[in-house]
């Protein structure tokens, strides 16, 4: 997944000290990272910082790339056994919590998915020109499903009772990262920060002037990108999903990259984007996809039920059409 935020830093200078505003940034997970560190950096040297940061999103891409042959969700996606699977704590811990919202949402969630992003071509597979049959559809549809999936993290080990299945973390994978960097700042002692991986975002204390960071949310556009409102945010984490940036077209028809599970096939519904904005980037992550698998009105009606602080933009014949839950009005009119 592609997260679809626009980040609006104000009042942030772009130079970089020991007292002064740092930002650093960078490629990782098929994407970009941006990290924003307000009140500078001390003794640490910014070259020295860029590549410790680099470490972290480094050993969270060796885990969870499904485009790197060596990474561990490769290596257990093509293993054909369905024993007990050795994994890296902080890979069951992810894998567990991936299940967790799996079962929170009825499978709106679902890291099995694999297999049906590869088959829509969305995956690292080649792209493809033509919309699979039914039948192909089916037939993966036999070999996913979170259900097949369980995890025992006092091993740490994962399983699975289908040879067949495999797994792909795009839709909280970065999530993760942003959350990883930003135990990584806190260690290090940094009370303010903001850490972006593709559009998915944690955020702590006060930007450079002292004031809640300004994050805007980017209007579900396809030929430009502008942002739809801006809220003003701490000690959070946001993530947005939309179906406006990685999609092909057949015959006039667009399929977005955001796959339901439960039916095989790409959304088709009128939400053009889901924003969330939760404790955590991974759930922010991952919800955020949940919704827009939901729908329109299952998925606001699911978010609300929860409390979860959700925006929701629709694309209808008279534009955008924006709708919210109660936890977010009151976010936004907090701001």
């Amino acid at each position: 997944m592609r997260a679809a935020l626009l980040v609006a830093i104000l009042a942030l200078a772009a130079c970089a000290g020991e007292h002064g505003p740092v930002e650093l940034s960078g490629s990782t997970m098929g994407t970009r990272f941006n990290v924003k560190l307000p009140g500078g950096i001390g003794d640490y040297a910014p070259l020295r910082l860029q590549k410790d940061i680099e470490a972290v999103l480094d050993d969270a891409e060796a885990q969870m790339s499904t485009y790197q042959w060596e990474s561990v969700i490769t290596q257990f996606s093509v293993s054909d056994s369905v024993d007990w699977y050795a994994v890296p704590d902080a890979f069951c811990a992810k894998v567990q919590k991936s299940l967790q919202i799996s079962q929170l949402t009825g499978g709106a969630f679902d890291i099995t998915v694999s297999p049906l992003v590869n088959l829509w071509g969305f995956g690292p597979a080649d792209i493809v020109d033509t919309v699979p049959d039914d039948e192909t559809v089916a037939t993966l549809l036999k070999i996913t499903g979170y259900e097949h999936l369980q995890a025992d993290c006092t091993q740490p080990a994962i399983r699975k009772d289908i040879a067949e299945l495999m797994l792909d973390m795009s839709a909280i994978g970065k999530g993760f990262a942003a959350d990883r960097v930003a135990v990584f700042l806190e260690e290090l002692g940094f009370g303010s920060y903001l850490v972006e991986v593709g559009g998915e975002l944690r955020i702590r204390g006060k930007n450079a002037s002292g004031s809640n960071w300004a994050i805007g949310i980017e209007a579900p556009l396809i030929s430009s990108r502008e942002p739809h409102t801006i809220i003003h945010l701490t000690d959070t984490a946001m993530a947005t999903s939309g179906d406006y940036r990685n999609f092909f077209e057949v015959d006039g028809q667009r399929f977005s990259h955001t796959i339901d599970t439960r039916t095989g096939k790409p959304v088709t519904h009128s939400l053009a984007s889901v924003t969330v904005v939760d404790e955590m980037a991974w759930r922010a992550d991952a919800l955020a996809t949940a919704l827009l698998v939901m729908g329109p009105e299952d998925g606001l009606a699911f978010a609300e039920r929860e409390g979860m602080a959700v925006l929701m933009l629709l694309r209808t014949d008279g534009g955008i059409e924006e709708r919210q839950t109660t936890a977010f009005a009151v976010l936004r009119d907090a701001s």
